[in-house]
């Protein structure tokens, strides 16, 4: 099995790649994450994948586009709905298109250890470009080890980023939290 492990950042790759690993499977792993903002953000949580990756040795592919101008004018379509419309689906239709075109088999995506991720839809999803793209898809339900991976992440001195990614996220975050209380 030849798997690209679309990743959206380090600490979500902790448990997700030993896992893999503990299955006999190494994965590539493909950094495509023009939702990510700001770009201050963004370079952290890139840098720190790439740091990661170094660290534990395994090999990396990073389509290092910043997507700020594609991200708004797609978000503000149906910003309740921009994961579903937007995100997950731009993220993970590159990562079966890189797939198919650089000869790897089977792809997975490390959206699927996040607790906080629409998880059912992602898996959806995913089934849906396998078939579309001819490209397998692995499903694990990572989330069981989310706060093993999480503690692991913090232990090694990963960036831990505070919200999921977009602009959107972080307001969700931080300031209607605030404004609740």
């Amino acid at each position: 099995m030849k798997l690209l492990l679309h990743t959206c950042c380090a600490p979500c790759s902790v448990y997700c790649i030993d896992t893999l690993r503990n299955e006999k499977i190494e994965p590539t792993l493909y950094w495509f994450n023009p939702n990510i903002h700001p770009y201050t953000e963004y370079k952290s949580r890139r840098d720190c994948l790439k740091q990661y990756a170094e660290l534990i040795n395994v090999q990396a592919i990073f389509e290092d586009e910043y997507g700020l101008d594609e991200f708004c004018k797609e978000a503000v379509k149906d910003l309740n709905a921009r994961c579903i419309n937007y995100c997950y689906p731009a993220r993970m239709r590159r990562t079966f298109e890189y797939a198919k075109a650089n000869g790897y088999d089977t792809v997975s995506t490390t959206l699927l250890y996040s607790i906080y991720q629409k998880h059912d839809y992602i898996k959806k999803l995913c089934e849906d470009l396998s078939k579309e793209y001819n490209v397998d898809f692995l499903y694990r339900d990572f989330r069981e080890g989310f706060w093993e991976g999480h503690n692991k992440a913090k232990e090694i001195g990963l960036y831990m980023q505070k919200y999921c990614g977009c602009i959107f996220s972080e307001e969700d975050r931080y300031y209607r939290r605030d404004n609740k209380r």
